[in-house]
């Protein structure tokens, strides 16, 4: 897709000011009906958590590795009992961290979503239109594209992209069709390639979405999107345009996106299941200013 081409669609789909409230986004969809049904979808109780571990490791994958380091030993208050204490910290929007991108995460053309200008919008305090702290927690129906196991393959290899038509036809095979209100998660088995393979550099080369799928996506209402990955294919199929995933997710449709997933675990629980449909939920740290957090969301079957 050429650059102009781009610009057309993140017009297409942009929703600056479909809410009143511009800060939520595309989470404005999810009201007490939502999540009342995604509720109802609870019936085993099985609990199935989609975070990554803390990775203090450095890789290919991960060249900013999470800090973790004890401050207490036992050894400082007295009397009982003894306290242990540590301290935590990280760089995550990367490769390695599951994390939440928040509204005022991405800009393009110079404006962040709702129209602001990033510049004014930006600063060393943090972010003012679109920061975590407003977004609150999500919960809502979860739906799971598993596209290698739609595709028969162990996973989908890095540089491998996800159309459209392998959206719809991932629907027919799963038996679930996306809906206003959803949390889309789409597999591509990228960190059971990881476990085989050994890891490698997600920067140049990484199954994910090509841009024709968003229309489809639009159009369905979504609320969060969501990857094993960080959902943009790489290299990406727009020339100038790094992540044009997040461009038009985060920066257009106000969809909040979350990034390294382990969705092996969901995988698992709804071929067990055989439905791939659960209660989702999602509830990123308070950081006023902040462009995310760091998260260990959940499904619930």
């Amino acid at each position: 897709m050429s650059h102009a081409e781009f610009d057309r669609l993140f017009d297409s789909v942009r929703a600056w000011r479909r809410w009143p409230d511009a800060a939520r986004g595309a989470w404005n969809q999810v009201k007490a009906g939502h999540t009342l049904a995604a509720a109802a979808l609870v019936r085993s109780g099985t609990v199935v958590p989609m975070a990554r571990p803390w990775s203090t490791t450095p890789g290919p994958d991960n060249p900013r590795p999470a800090l973790h380091h004890m401050t207490e030993l036992g050894d400082v208050e007295e009397p009982e009992p003894t306290i242990h204490r540590d301290f935590i910290a990280v760089d995550y929007h990367g490769k390695a961290v599951s994390h939440l991108d928040a509204l005022g995460h991405v800009a393009y053309r110079g404006r962040v979503f709702g129209g602001y200008d990033a510049r004014r919008a930006v600063d060393s305090a943090g972010v003012h239109h679109g920061s975590v702290d407003r977004l609150g927690a999500l919960m809502t129906r979860g739906v799971l594209l598993d596209l290698p196991l739609v595709r028969g393959v162990p996973w989908i290899e890095p540089g491998q992209a996800v159309r459209a038509a392998d959206v719809i036809a991932a629907e027919a095979a799963l038996g679930v069709r996306i809906a206003e209100g959803d949390a889309v998660l789409v597999r591509s088995g990228q960190l059971r390639r990881r476990q085989a393979l050994g890891p490698w550099d997600p920067s140049a080369a990484c199954a994910g979405l090509h841009v024709d799928v968003v229309p489809l996506l639009a159009e369905r209402g979504i609320a969060l999107l969501g990857g094993d990955g960080d959902n943009d294919v790489r290299p990406s199929p727009v020339p100038g345009v790094h992540s044009p995933i997040h461009a038009l997710a985060v920066a257009a449709m106000g969809v909040p996106l979350l990034d390294n997933l382990d969705l092996e675990g969901i995988s698992t629980a709804c071929g067990a299941a055989g439905r791939y449909e659960f209660l989702f939920v999602v509830a990123p740290l308070d950081i006023p200013g902040g462009t995310g957090s760091p998260v260990t969301p959940v499904g619930v079957l």
